[in-house]
């Protein structure tokens, strides 16, 4: 007797590597134990290892640096660990994400369910034991999505891959050692800083970056629609 694909399992739960669509994923999902942790991509299930104290650490600090962001950049918002719909095939929770709300031009909206649909214009991971998903099936999907920038910060070795997806390349850090984002100027993120936990470097090149005229014009296009 042939085997039965694993697909026909999922009425109740979800396993690693089932494939299905995004609609029967969110199905099943919701009727998962609340602390259950899953994301659809491709098609294809994926149960994340449990979440490192290093990860935590970095994952709280650069979430702290787009807090400060938001807060002084009326139009942005900031999510942690939230449900974004991609597509059919994919149903993501990134550890962070950076939007431009729709009201000021951003081309994602919240459900009336309260998850976040279509693509946010910034996607954070950090890649502490999940590097290989995040550096390639993740980067692929989050493009194919229309995701405008993807940062991985990774752990172990230590680096900070970010993600020009529109251009298919890479932005790097200035000699300063900071990156800054093309979608969200203003938005200087000190790499070195970043991975160390060096609170100094971080919050001074945030400061640098949110008084330039750069960020004083993006206010000016948000305010507008981005018109």
């Amino acid at each position: 007797m042939a085997a039965i694909p694993r697909q026909f399992h999922t009425s109740c739960r979800l396993h690693n590597g089932d494939r299905m669509t995004r609609a029967e994923f969110h199905r099943v999902y919701s009727a998962m134990p609340e602390d259950y942790r899953a994301e659809l991509i491709a098609g294809m299930v994926f149960e994340p290892s449990p979440v490192s104290y290093p990860h935590g650490k970095v994952h709280s600090r650069l979430g702290h640096l787009f807090e400060v962001y938001t807060a002084t950049t009326p139009g942005t918002e900031i999510a942690v660990d939230a449900t974004v719909m991609l597509s059919e095939e994919d149903e993501v929770q990134p550890d962070l994400m950076l939007r431009i709300v729709r009201e000021s031009g951003g081309r994602s909206w919240e459900t009336p369910k309260h998850y976040i649909e279509g693509a946010p214009e910034l996607v954070a991971e950090v890649a502490y034991s999940s590097r290989a998903i995040d550096l390639h099936l993740k980067k692929e999907r989050y493009a194919l999505a229309g995701v405008l920038e993807y940062m991985v910060v990774c752990l172990r070795p230590k680096h900070i891959y970010w993600f020009d997806l529109c251009n298919n390349s890479l932005i790097e850090s200035g000699d300063d050692g900071i990156f800054r984002s093309l979608i969200f100027p203003g938005l200087w993120i000190h790499g070195k800083g970043l991975l160390d936990l060096n609170y100094k470097l971080t919050n001074d090149a945030l400061a640098r970056g949110l008084q330039t005229g750069e960020h004083q014009s993006f206010l000016a296009r948000l305010a507008k629609g981005l018109k």
